[in-house]
């Protein structure tokens, strides 16, 4: 089986700079919003394939996710799910020694600005209140199982599913007041903490799209059938 590489995961160069981060109108863990620079860097088109991810499994003799038995759960080119936060870094690991090139999971403030592709203040990828409940996004509505990524879930940066299909995990630790001291450049979470962050929407859930300011956490040991990952990297 072919490794994955930095040219077959699609990665996309993000220009960086400053935005402004979370919302006060919103969760009580998306306030206060303020406004927080990041570096130039690279994001994957795509979260982390199920077909990428058997690479990983073939080549380090991993054990499978543990939803591989299940149909709707091995589709090829839709998201890996059942991955814990450390199964994530590992996978980062490994295709960092493959690849020659250094992969990881983005900072809570690099998927935030990812999501929202460059547009500021807005709940949605696109910058309209209409996007979640558009024509073209009902068979993701609708979707009982992760979905492969279609044009209609593509954002201005070329990113897919940034509000929708799994949650993607993040490097931070997860700490509902972060925002109240979080530093102005580059933050990158707490030092220490119980759960890691992720962010996007959910297959699972009633609503299936999540506004691109929203947080959620899990242990980082937790396996859920709507939790993925995708790669990132500094920018070269």
């Amino acid at each position: 089986m072919i490794s994955p590489s930095a040219a077959t995961l699609g990665l996309v160069m993000l220009p960086g700079g400053a935005f402004i981060m979370g919302a006060d109108d919103r969760r009580r863990d998306e306030r206060p919003a303020h406004q927080v620079i990041v570096a130039p860097f690279r994001a994957a088109e795509r979260p982390v394939s199920n077909d990428q991810y058997a690479a990983f499994v073939e080549q380090t003799e991993t054990s499978p996710p543990p939803f591989w038995t299940q149909r709707d759960f091995c589709i090829p080119k839709a998201p890996v799910v059942g991955i814990s936060w450390h199964d994530a870094v590992a996978y980062c690991d490994w295709l960092s020694d493959v690849s020659g090139a250094a992969f990881r999971l983005p900072t809570e403030a690099e998927r935030e600005y990812a999501a929202r592709g460059g547009i500021e203040c807005a709940d949605w990828p696109e910058d309209t209140e209409s996007w979640p409940t558009d024509h073209v996004r009902a068979t993701v509505a609708q979707a009982e199982h992760p979905h492969v990524p279609t044009e209609a879930c593509r954002n201005a940066f070329g990113l897919y599913c940034t509000a929708d299909n799994v949650h993607e995990w993040c490097s931070d630790w997860y700490d509902r007041n972060y925002y109240a001291s979080s530093p102005e450049v580059a933050p990158s979470g707490p030092v220490s903490g119980v759960r890691r962050a992720s962010r996007g929407g959910s297959w699972r859930h009633r609503i299936k799209f999540t506004r691109v300011s929203a947080r959620s956490s899990l242990s980082p040991n937790y396996r859920y059938n709507d939790y993925g990952f995708r790669i990132y990297a500094d920018a070269e």
